[in-house]
């Protein structure tokens, strides 16, 4: 099954997520928590989550995932910046619980100055205090561009935070496509050679998504500017050959291109046509 989606606003519920993905020809979706800068997150309704189980099911939706706020920084140096990622962490794994069996990506964040060995002690000491042996909901480390002193920006970073995590089964990988090209990873000319990396490092099997977006910027150029699909530097050939790997093929992809819907749309039956 080839599971494609896109971001989405989750502003009218699940079920109305649902319906406009299945409307652009989309099987999964993703969407923010709250307010991407933060802020308070809309009230779950049941009634609303149990109609799009039944919804999803019925049409064989693939795994939903939900997408943590930019202002989330679990190894800022103010406290009080870790202790509002603390209380949206902890609430939004507990509010994802109507929703079984998703998935919640998050940036890990930058140390500001800290050092990377500071900053991945502090995400680790998080995930320690938020993750729980019941929950249902994987959560995913986002492969970053590493522009600034953000963490997350090599393979090695990522390994060591799940290294320090006491829950690892509920820990996984969501790969950016624009972030691993900015960050110096040859997903254009050396995909099997990334992915060996990857698999060296990290292990293939903690794999679970795929954030799929061209990049504004070549290889290596730290930025992060995502970009349509075969509109930047990643280009459609190298799509191609990303969707039909057999290490990814079976994994879900999200857009989180510069798109409305319709741009949706266009890229998922592009990306179809693709598939072989």
């Amino acid at each position: 099954m080839f599971y494609i989606g896109c971001h989405l606003s989750a502003s009218n519920g699940y079920l109305a997520m649902a319906k406009t993905a299945e409307s652009i020809g989309a099987n999964t979706f993703q969407f923010f928590t709250r307010n991407p800068r933060g802020g308070q997150a809309k009230a779950i309704d049941p009634r609303d989550t149990e109609a799009f189980g039944k919804y999803a099911k019925e049409l064989a939706f693939g795994p939903i995932l939900a997408h943590a706020p930019y202002t989330l920084n679990p190894c800022s140096a103010d406290p009080r910046v870790r202790e509002f990622a603390n209380m949206v962490f902890t609430d939004d794994l507990q509010r994802l619980e109507y929703t079984p069996g998703a998935m919640y990506n998050f940036h890990p964040g930058s140390h500001v100055g800290q050092g990377v060995d500071v900053g991945i002690g502090l995400i680790v000491d998080q995930l320690n205090q938020v993750l729980r042996p019941e929950q249902t909901t994987t959560v995913l480390l986002e492969t970053m561009a590493g522009k600034g002193s953000e963490i997350g920006g090599n393979f090695r970073e990522l390994r060591e935070i799940i290294d320090g995590v006491e829950l690892q089964d509920k820990m996984g990988v969501c790969l950016d496509t624009c972030h691993v090209n900015d960050a110096g990873y040859d997903v254009v000319g050396d995909l099997d050679g990334v992915l060996t990396e990857f698999d060296n490092v990290v292990g293939l099997h903690r794999l679970k998504a795929i954030h799929i977006n061209d990049s504004m910027n070549p290889l290596g150029a730290h930025k992060d500017r995502h970009q349509k699909i075969g509109q930047g530097y990643i280009g459609t050939e190298a799509f191609a050959r990303i969707i039909n790997h057999p290490a990814l093929r079976d994994l879900p992809f999200y857009l989180e291109t510069p798109n409305e819907i319709q741009g949706y749309a266009d890229e998922i039956a592009m990306l179809k046509a693709l598939r072989s």
